[in-house]
C-alpha cells in the first residue's frame, strides 16, 4: 500500500482559502502590529515540524506596545524587499529567506512581489519572541493588504504556520494556543481568555543584546531527539496549565509565579539533557535568578520566567513595583492592563 503523502503548508493554505487565493481585491498598503507573547507555561518541542505543530498546548500573556509593526506595499522588481528597524536586509539572510518562503504560500496562481518594512521594539532573536510578533505581525498586514475575510482562528492558523508562537501574538491580554489532535492542524490555533489582572505585571531583565546562537527551531528538535527528560516534559505541560488557569481565575498571584517559574525551569533541563548540551544561561542569568530566589525569602513576591535565551522576565504585582526597581535598575516594568 502506498503511504500517504504528508501534508504541506500549501495545502493548509488551500483548505483556508478554499483553494482559491483572493487576492484581486487589495489595497495600496497593508499595516498591522502584533504585540510579542511570554509563556507562562512553555511551547517547547513539535509533532509535526513542517506545520509547526505543537507537542503541547501552552499559555501565554502578551505585552503591549511590544512588538512588531509591519507594512507591505507592492514593488516593481522581481524580488522581496525586507527591511528591519530601517535597515535593508541581505536576501540570503535567514530571515528574509524565512519571510520570502512565507509569502510563497500565497503565490501560488501567480507573481506579485513586495516591499517588507519592520519595525520591532524589542531585541531580535535573542529569546523574546521576535519571531512570534514578527510573522503575526506579517499575517494582519497581508489580511490588510487583500482586505482578507478570514477568522480569527484561521488568522491564527496561518501565523503558527510562519512561527509556531505566532498563533499566540493576535491578541493583548492572556492566550491559551490549542495543540490540537488532528494530523492537518485545523484544531490547532490560539484563543483569548476572558480574565484580565490590571495589578499583575511584566518587568524585562535583558542581559545581552547579542543574538543567541542556536535557534529555537534547532534546539526544539534537538531537546525532542536526544533529552532523556523530554518525555516527562508533556506531562509537566498537562498539570502546569490547570494550575495556571486556576490561578488566574481566582487571582492567585504565588501559585501562577511559581507554577511559571518551575515550567521555565523544566523547559531549560530538558535543554540541559541533551549532548551536547543547550544552555541558553549566561552568568547574569543565573545571578538574577539567586537573587530572584533570596528576595523571595526576604518577603518580596517577585518570580521569574526564562524563554529560548538567556533574559528573564520578572513576574509581580503592582504594590511590589517599586522595589523590583530598586532591586533591578535595569528592568523594564511593563503594564499588562490598563
Amino acid at each position: 500500500m502506498k503511504k500517504p503523502e504528508s501534508l504541506k503548508k500549501a495545502d493548509i493554505i488551500k483548505r483556508i482559502f478554499q483553494q482559491k487565493l483572493p487576492t484581486e481585491s487589495y489595497h495600496e498598503k497593508g499595516l498591522a502590529f502584533a504585540p510579542t507573547n511570554i509563556a507562562l507555561c512553555k511551547y517547547w518541542g513539535k509533532r509535526n515540524a513542517e506545520l509547526n505543530l505543537p507537542m503541547t498546548s501552552s499559555l501565554s500573556i502578551a505585552l503591549p506596545e511590544k512588538g512588531a509593526m509591519t507594512s507591505i506595499v507592492f514593488q516593481d522588481k522581481p524580488y522581496d524587499t525586507v527591511i528591519l528597524n530601517d535597515e535593508v536586509l541581505a536576501a540570503d539572510s535567514g530571515f528574509v529567506q524565512r519571510c520570502v518562503q512565507f509569502l510563497d504560500l500565497f503565490r501560488l496562481e501567480k507573481k506579485w512581489y513586495v516591499k517588507i518594512d519592520i519595525k520591532m521594539n524589542i531585541p531580535v532573536a535573542s529569546g523574546l519572541a521576535s519571531s512570534a510578533c514578527g510573522f503575526a505581525s506579517l499575517v494582519l498586514a497581508l489580511k490588510d493588504l487583500f482586505n482578507w475575510q478570514l477568522s480569527n482562528r484561521d488568522l491564527s492558523i496561518l501565523s503558527r504556520l510562519g512561527s509556531g508562537s505566532a498563533a499566540r501574538s493576535l491578541w493583548m491580554g492572556f492566550v491559551e494556543w490549542h495543540a490540537g489532535l488532528t494530523k492537518d492542524g485545523m484544531d490547532c490555533f490560539a484563543t483569548p481568555l476572558e480574565i484580565e489582572w490590571p495589578e499583575l505585571y511584566i518587568g524585562i531583565l535583558a542581559l545581552t543584546d547579542k543574538e543567541k546562537k542556536i535557534s529555537s527551531r534547532e534546539a526544539m528538535q534537538r531537546t525532542v531527539d536526544g533529552s532523556i527528560l523530554y518525555n516527562s516534559w508533556p506531562k509537566k505541560v498537562a498539570r502546569d496549565l490547570v494550575i495556571i488557569r486556576q490561578a488566574l481565575n481566582v487571582k492567585n498571584f504565588a501559585l501562577l509565579g511559581g507554577t511559571a517559574e518551575s515550567n521555565a525551569l523544566t523547559m531549560h533541563a530538558t535543554m540541559l539533557s541533551c549532548w551536547p548540551p543547550i544552555c541558553y544561561s549566561l552568568p547574569e542569568t543565573l545571578a538574577a535568578m539567586q537573587k530572584i530566589w533570596v528576595l523571595r525569602q526576604e518577603g518580596l513576591e517577585v518570580y521569574f520566567t526564562q524563554d529560548a535565551g538567556p533574559h528573564l522576565k520578572l513576574i509581580f504585582l503592582e504594590k511590589d513595583k517599586e522595589q523590583v526597581k530598586t532591586q533591578f535598575p535595569q528592568v523594564e516594568i511593563i503594564r499588562l492592563f490598563d
